[in-house]
This record gives C-alpha cells, structure tokens and sequence, in this order.
C-alpha cells in the first residue's frame, strides 16, 4: 500500500514535467511558429461572412487584418463556417452597400462589415454585423484605439458576435499560461511560464528558470499568477502580479509546497503541503498569511480546485487505493466520494456555473479528459487519449483546454463540452504543457 502510495504522489508531483523532458527544443515564441490545426468540426455551423474591413490610412494596409482574425476566432469555435474571401460576390464595407439578396445566393445567413480610419495614430474600427434572411442590423460597435490595442480589439469583436449569435459570452479575447521548456547547448534545461492569447499569439515569459515551474494558476481578475517553482532546488508557491513583474513567495514548507489555485474571490490560495507529514490540502489566506488545514488523512490529498460559491473544494486522494476524486467543505470537515468509474479521476476543475467538473480520467493507463455532471454524477469522456492532461475549462463553459500528445511532440488541445469540436494548437518545436484558460 504504502509502495503505492508513494508511487501515485510521485505521478502527481512529476507529471507536469514528463511530457517537458521528452522534448529538447523550446515552444515557438513568434506568431509563424504556431499552427491552429480544426480536427473536428460542428456538422451544423451556422454560415457567416466576414468581408475585408475597408482601411483608410497612411499605409497600403492595416497593420493587423481584423477580417483574418475574426474568421479564425468564429471558425476555432467549430459553431461558424465563415465564407472563403475568393467566393465573395462584393465586398462592402458600408451598410448602403450591402445587397443582401448576393448573400443570399451564396448560402449566407449572417455578414460583418466595418472600416478602420487611421488618424494621428489612433485608429477607430466600426463594425456591423446583419442578419441576412431578416435583411436587419443586429450589432453596430465602434470604439477608438491605438496601434498595440488593433490585435485584442479584434478578439473582443469576435467576442460580441459570438454573444450576438449564441448568446454566451466569448472568450477569444481571454488569455492561456502555459509552461514550457528548452535544452541549452551546455545541455542545461531551461523551464519558461508564459502568458499568450487564447489563440497561441503574442506569447510573453513570465518566469525563468534553470529547475522545473509548474502549476500555473490565474487569479479571479486575471490580474495575477501563482505557480510552483524549484529554483532554490526545493518547491515554493509564488504569486506573481503581470502587469509590474512583482512577485511574493507565498509558501515555502519543508517538503511539498504544490498544486495552488485561488478561491473565487481571490483572497485565499487552496494548496497541498506535506509539512505535517503526509500531503494535505490547506487553506492560505493571502492577506493575513493564516493556514488552515483541510483534510487529515493518511493518504494523499492534492490537486484542490473550489467550487465556484467558495463553498467546498474538490481534490484527488488515493484513501481508497486509487486515485479518486473527493468533496469537503472549505472549512474542512467531512469529505464524500465523487467518482468510482474508471482506475484514475484526477486534477478536477469546476465550470464557472458549478454544473460540470473537467477532470483526467483513466482505465487501464489511458488518460483521457471527461466532464461529469454534478446533479447525477454521470462521467462522459471527450478525448481520445492517450496522455491527455490538465483540464481548464474557458470562462463561458463552452471549450475545455488542455495537454495531449501528438506523435512525439505536446501540445495544446481544446475540445467542447459536448466533443462535437476539437483542435489543436501545434508549435513547430518542441512541447508546451499544463495549460491554464484565463477567466
């Protein structure tokens, strides 16, 4: 028991770097290094055009190609089929000269239309988006911003059509942290955190080191990361502001200082520590540094991520020989059982309604990512596996990001929630793991 036990904490600890070390090269930093590759699609996608954005400017063109980003958002959703540029009969870019009967004829059902006027170096965008069959305007959003804002405007466009038409918020203008790693020509690891756009572009280091990170996690505001690093050879919890770089050691125990999430409010950290011997789930306040201990058991207790009222915690024990997940009160108390199907039910997130827990899911040594219901405790599985890991849902329920393996590299997977979509976010070199979806 005990030979297992030591067994499964070392899968927990370590799995975060086994996918890291099989690769030598380092993720793609630059925008032509990453491939966003749709491998399944929704058979019903609602038909939508986006015509070229007209530019009035200094320049020949715009310095970013909103109707490019706004295709590859609607398209990544797997809920839109956007119309080919080449297919388009006109192109208008004003609403007078919008002939809805041409888009009728090319199985149309919705069109955005816009401009971009460049003025001393700002650049207002207006956009239109219509419904084609009801010959109406649906949205009309203009906003003025400047050059290094062009590429978010654009997500948060895609962002309101997609609100627009599905009336869920979008995520395409969120935010992924991910960790990756690199062999120097010393042969020295390199161990990087960053922070990206959902789509994979604009990737930012936020930490360095020559030992391992792991575990990024984001604060309710988006404003903060905490993560594990072992720079000073042993675990420590850090929580580091993005805006300014400032970071504060926030848990540094003898033994294991592991697997930290924020609670929906952002004023405490759950987390594992072994200070008391075994691995336990604590509760740290971050403005008063008070630690709670919340299980006490003789098994293995990791992984806790909060429901969304704040209310309970879930995590991952082996008390009953596998690892499993398991439910307590955030002020400790007594824990219940989540799941009995399947050899393996570990690293639990929760939707932001509470209905749905992503979690990784395994019979038999195949790891896959499932969602279960929290009303009837019913297990559906997304992925095909083999080594997928580290679930996060996106902030409207919708996507689930996580790490899979594709031949011999990693990379960044999503999936929706029923499985009718699924893609992948492929660097050229090297393997990018423990994605975490900003909220």
């Amino acid at each position: 028991m005990m030979k297992n036990m030591i067994q499964f904490f070392r899968i927990l600890l370590l799995s975060g770097l086994l996918l890291v070390f099989c690769s030598g090269a380092s993720a793609a930093q630059t925008e032509s290094g990453l491939t966003i590759e749709i491998t399944k699609g929704v058979e019903t996608a609602v038909p939508i055009a986006i015509v070229p954005l007209g530019w009035h400017g200094l320049a020949k063109q715009a310095p970013v190609n909103f109707s490019s980003l706004i295709q590859a958002d609607l398209s990544r959703s797997g809920l839109f089929k956007t119309l080919p540029e080449r297919d388009m009969l006109t192109k208008p870019t004003q609403a007078d000269k919008v002939r809805f009967r041409n888009w009728r004829a090319l199985g149309q059902e919705y069109l955005l239309i816009g401009q971009i006027n460049e003025n001393s170096g700002k650049y207002q965008i207006q956009v239109q988006l219509f419904d084609i069959y009801k010959g109406r305007q649906l949205l009309g959003y203009r906003l003025t911003v400047t050059g290094n804002e062009l590429r978010r405007t654009a997500h948060y466009i895609s962002d309101l059509v997609y609100e627009k038409l599905t009336g869920k918020k979008g995520v395409f203008s969120s935010r992924i942290a991910y960790i990756t790693t690199s062999i120097k020509a010393n042969k020295q690891k390199s161990y990087k955190l960053l922070v990206a756009d959902a789509d994979g572009y604009n990737p930012r280091v936020i930490a360095t080191s020559k030992e391992p990170l792991m575990s990024p996690t984001w604060s309710p505001d988006n404003k903060k990361i905490a993560y594990v690093s072992f720079e000073s050879k042993r675990s420590a919890i850090y929580v580091q502001t993005l805006a300014t770089g400032r970071r504060v050691k926030v848990s540094a125990y003898r033994g294991i200082n592991g697997a930290p999430v924020f609670s929906p409010d952002g004023t405490k950290l759950a987390l594992t520590l072994s200070k008391d011997g075994s691995p336990d789930i604590y509760v740290l306040n971050l403005m008063t540094k008070e630690l709670r201990k919340i299980t006490r058991s003789y098994g293995i207790d990791t992984e806790p991520t909060w429901s969304p009222d704040g209310k309970s915690i879930v995590y991952t024990s082996d008390r009953g020989g596998k690892p499993q997940l398991y439910q307590i009160p955030s002020s400790g108390g007594r824990a219940t059982r989540l799941t009995y199907n399947g050899d393996y039910n570990a690293r639990a997130r929760f939707s932001k309604n509470g209905k749905n827990i992503v979690m990784v899911h395994a019979n038999r040594g195949d790891y896959r990512i499932a969602i279960m219901d929290m009303a009837t405790r019913t297990i559906n599985v997304l992925t095909a596996g083999k080594y997928d890991e580290s679930p996060s849902f996106s902030s409207n329920g919708d996507m689930i990001l996580y790490a899979s393996r594709k031949g011999r590299r990693s990379v960044l997977s999503a999936v929706s929630v029923d499985g009718k979509m699924q893609q992948n976010f492929a660097f050229d070199q090297g393997s990018v793991r423990e994605p975490a979806w900003s909220n």
